[in-house]
């Protein structure tokens, strides 16, 4: 990974500041025109931008907003099959790191666990009902694919890439049962 010089105020999170793209992403999951679950490749945007200081009462937090966009490829052109804005947030004084994002199809996701300063992999998970680390979703989608477990992880490599992983469990009305919904990609930074 690229040596950062400077501030590291914002602690594991440093690392995602600027602009990256990445054309090698695979998405698993149900396709409801077709019926059956397949792959699709992807073209992705994602910019993560520094905020100010965040305080409840004692609580410090730093981060990130950001975002990121994702077209199928060869539809590159059109409209993104893809599209979340959220927060990258640390808590130096517990090392505790929290991704509230939003999905432009009614999901609300606040997922964390802990990181040290310097880790080059972060994880983020949630679970429907928990107090602390949960996930929200709207009715439609609560009967026809109700979200039962989300995790992801990003991977910081030493030649300057950020490599993420995404599952997301489902209870699928269609076929009825589980299935995982999985996404992955590797991004360079752009600028």
């Amino acid at each position: 990974m690229a040596e950062i010089h400077g501030p590291q105020r914002l602690g594991p999170l440093t690392p995602f500041v600027g602009e990256w793209e990445g054309n090698v992403g695979v998405d698993l999951s149900y396709h409801n025109e077709d019926d059956h679950t397949g792959e699709t490749g992807y073209f992705e945007k994602a910019w993560f931008r520094p905020i100010p200081l965040q305080t409840n009462g004692k609580q410090r937090l730093e981060g990130l907003t950001y975002q990121m966009t994702a077209w199928r490829h060869g539809e590159e052109a059109m409209d993104p099959f893809h599209d979340e804005v959220g927060y990258l947030l640390w808590e130096k004084a517990t090392g505790q790191i929290m991704r509230p994002v939003v999905f432009g199809r009614g999901i609300s996701i606040l997922a964390g666990s802990i990181a040290k300063p310097l880790d080059k992999v972060l994880h983020f998970n949630a679970k429907p009902g928990d107090p602390s680390f949960g996930i929200l979703q709207n009715k439609y989608l609560l009967e026809r694919a109700e979200l039962k477990d989300f995790k992801s992880a990003f991977t910081f490599h030493d030649d300057g890439t950020m490599s993420y992983t995404s599952e997301l469990v489902l209870k699928l009305a269609a076929i009825g049962k589980e299935m995982h919904h999985t996404d992955k990609n590797t991004l360079h930074r752009v600028k």
